[in-house]
């Protein structure tokens, strides 16, 4: 696999903001692609804001060529209505990914910041830093959701290299 080139769209779920980050890896060099959000308004009732979601992950990977999805493990102790509203995202990223094929894995918040700052109770910053260094960015990807997406296609990549 060390002459492989392999791109990882990494996701980071959410109904009003869903981060995404597309990383190329090839070796183990690794770089970023794109990165961002795909936004959804609360007026918008939920089968258009999921339809927004499912066309704008569905071009992303059709764009990039995308080998891989990574998700971050959906995770709420405390508001059930905002698990359900991610669950659905969380749903059409893998609809989007399954119509083409591409393979899906999904890692605790705790393993995105263990893989990529070396310590899972990391903090935003701590993680936003890392990822600038570890992809070679000039400036720390921003907003938050999509630096979080990187985080998780960093993840992914490194998990990947560490079954090789």
């Amino acid at each position: 696999m060390s002459g492989e080139v392999i791109r990882i769209l990494g996701i980071d779920p959410g109904t009003a903001t869903t981060g995404y980050g597309v990383v190329r890896k090839a070796g183990s060099a690794l770089s970023a692609v794109a990165f961002g959000v795909v936004r959804t308004s609360p007026r918008e009732a939920a089968p258009e804001r999921l339809a927004r979601i499912y066309d704008s992950i569905g071009a992303l990977l059709d764009e990039h060529a995308v080998d891989a999805l990574a998700t971050e493990r959906l995770f709420f102790s405390h508001n059930e209505t905002t698990a359900f509203s991610v669950g659905r995202t969380i749903g059409v990223v893998l609809l989007a990914a399954a119509r083409r094929g591409i393979p899906w894995t999904e890692y605790s918040p705790v393993a995105v910041k263990q893989a990529v700052v070396g310590y899972g109770g990391a903090d935003k910053r701590q993680v936003q830093f890392m990822i600038q260094r570890i992809l070679g960015l000039e400036a720390a990807p921003a907003p938050d959701d999509a630096a979080d997406a990187l985080a998780v296609a960093v993840c992914h990549a490194h998990m990947m290299r560490s079954e090789t």
